[in-house]
């Protein structure tokens, strides 16, 4: 109990199985001078077309295993011309059919608009409650996979942002951050963390 009390208000646990996320919110977070760990637990994750209610529900179930303050990250990739499939589903499908599947998809497809969308629940109260933000970076889906990084991740080697000529697989772990859709809601969810007295100047 000693323990949680200790670390409340000076690190926040971004529980993720994903390094690549981990690093890109830890490198966000250190601007606004917050710790940041990770916390390896596979949270519940619910079947549903809101990316905010996924993270919700993920980051009460994490708290309820840790008793620590934490964030919770649920992503989706919305392709326009596919109805904005695979959405939240996306980890999914990567896992299932991959890049390739997804160019193959969009053989033949003029309307290559895609929106990559991110949900940041923050959970510390036993009472269930959490608080999210959401950031999105709208581009388009590439005809092939590029990339250059090899920390590069999920549908990365096929989304290239608008108004940027790399595709976020091609970009560095800075460039990427200064665009995506995980590092604005990251943004936001730093800013009020901040205006709640928690990061002490």
């Amino acid at each position: 109990m000693n323990g949680s009390f200790e670390l409340k208000g000076k690190v926040v646990i971004f529980a993720t199985g994903n390094i690549h996320k981990f690093n890109e919110a830890r490198v966000v977070l250190a601007q606004h001078g917050i710790a940041t760990g990770m916390l390896r637990a596979k949270a519940v994750e619910i079947q549903s077309d809101s990316l905010t209610e996924i993270a919700s529900v993920s980051a009460q179930d994490a708290y309820k295993r840790c008793r620590l303050p934490l964030i919770v990250e649920d992503a989706g990739l919305f392709v326009d011309a596919l109805k904005g499939f695979p959405g939240p589903y996306a980890a999914y499908v990567y896992q299932t059919v991959a890049n390739k599947g997804l160019l193959k998809l969009m053989e033949n497809v003029k309307d290559r608009k895609a929106t990559f969308r991110s949900a940041i629940a923050y959970c510390d109260s036993e009472n269930g409650e959490t608080v999210c933000f959401t950031g999105q970076a709208t581009g388009e889906i590439t005809t092939q996979e590029q990339t250059q990084d090899k920390s590069a991740f999920g549908f990365d080697p096929v989304f290239q942002p608008e108004g940027k000529a790399k595709t976020f697989a091609e970009m560095t772990l800075e460039e990427k951050n200064r665009v995506s859709h995980r590092a604005q809601a990251i943004h936001k969810f730093a800013e009020w963390y901040i205006k709640q007295g928690h990061v002490k100047s």
